[in-house]
């Protein structure tokens, strides 16, 4: 795992100057777009007192009955987007992003991508007062990015904060869906579920599958927790909810980290829920997934669970 890198510089397009840095909490500014038509209804799995009760139909705009979306679908949630090495992809990702969600923030968090990421991010904040761009100093692992994204999503006002990534894997059009719970009240934590009933993974092979798979059935069993989806990274926090878990000590890694941040709100009592989605593998670009970080997950799982195993003990023995 690599150290955090320095503190990045935060930048945005707004009428004063394009693409001047800004403090992180200040407010986004908010743009109306064209109604888009409502995806269709999906289902939620519910993790929580009652594991696998089973939700109503939703619509886009997060609200039972509606028929249309409505222009400000989004308003006051933060879409956080690490990119590294992601420039054929960021383009056309905004653009799906913020017609899904047209009253959304968009935040681009880029680590110091070699083929000028960061840049276009950039061209795209200054034609778009709804992105914005964190730069980082350096690559520094797909947790950190996302932490610091959260932090400056937050100090901003951000109500619900969205993860995902930037290849395509994750469907910006499953979006409503996803912070559908979240605007009812009805979930703290909502994971874009591949392993959930109607969820789906297209284009991977054997080997990817099992140990996606794999590890989200290791996590769950020894670390005693009802989502079926714990190494997904497509997800939507209620903010206080987020905020209220400390950031300090995660294991930051990009596998292990999605596993982490679940295990940390189940265990401060997050409502936790699964919407289905189909998982695509990416469009263009290289996985980033390697042997380290699945090894790091292993052994970080066992980690946790063997920590709060010594904590159990050191309880008992103080009574």
């Amino acid at each position: 795992m690599t150290a955090a890198p320095k503190t990045a510089a935060l930048k945005t397009a707004g009428p004063a100057r394009a693409g001047a840095a800004i403090p992180e909490s200040k407010a986004s500014a908010k743009a109306a777009a064209p109604k888009t038509a409502a995806p269709k209804a999906a289902s939620l799995r519910r993790s929580g007192s009652r594991a696998g009760a089973r939700l109503g139909p939703m619509t886009s705009d997060g609200t039972a009955g509606a028929t249309a979306a409505s222009p400000a679908l989004g308003t006051g949630a933060w879409v956080i987007l690490p990119t590294y090495e992601e420039a054929e992809n960021l383009p056309s990702i905004a653009a799906a992003i913020l017609e899904a969600l047209p009253g959304a923030t968009l935040l681009v968090v880029d680590d110091n991508s070699p083929d000028g990421t960061g840049d276009l991010a950039d061209v795209l904040a200054t034609a778009d007062p709804r992105i914005r761009v964190r730069h980082r100093a350096g690559k520094g692992g797909l947790g950190r990015a996302y932490l610091d994204g959260f932090k400056v999503a937050l100090e901003g006002g951000a109500k619900a904060l969205i993860q995902m990534d930037a290849d395509w894997s994750h469907d910006p059009a499953a979006l409503p869906a996803l912070l559908g719970p979240i605007n009812r009240d009805e979930a703290d934590l909502v994971i874009g579920s591949r392993y959930a009933r109607g969820g789906r993974v297209e284009d991977w092979g054997l080997g990817r599958r099992l140990i996606s798979r794999g590890g989200s059935i290791f996590a769950r069993i020894v670390l005693n927790l009802k989502p079926f989806d714990l190494t997904g990274g497509f997800k939507a926090w209620r903010g206080p909810t987020l905020e209220a878990i400390p950031f300090a000590g995660i294991h930051a890694g990009g596998y292990v980290f999605q596993i982490e941040m679940t295990h940390r709100a189940s265990r401060a009592g997050a409502r936790v829920a699964e919407v289905p989605i189909t998982f695509r593998d990416r469009r263009v670009g290289r996985s980033k997934m390697s042997r380290r970080i699945i090894v790091e997950a292993l052994l970080v799982v066992i980690r946790l669970r063997a920590e709060e195993i010594a904590a159990r003990l050191r309880g008992r023995a103080a009574g």
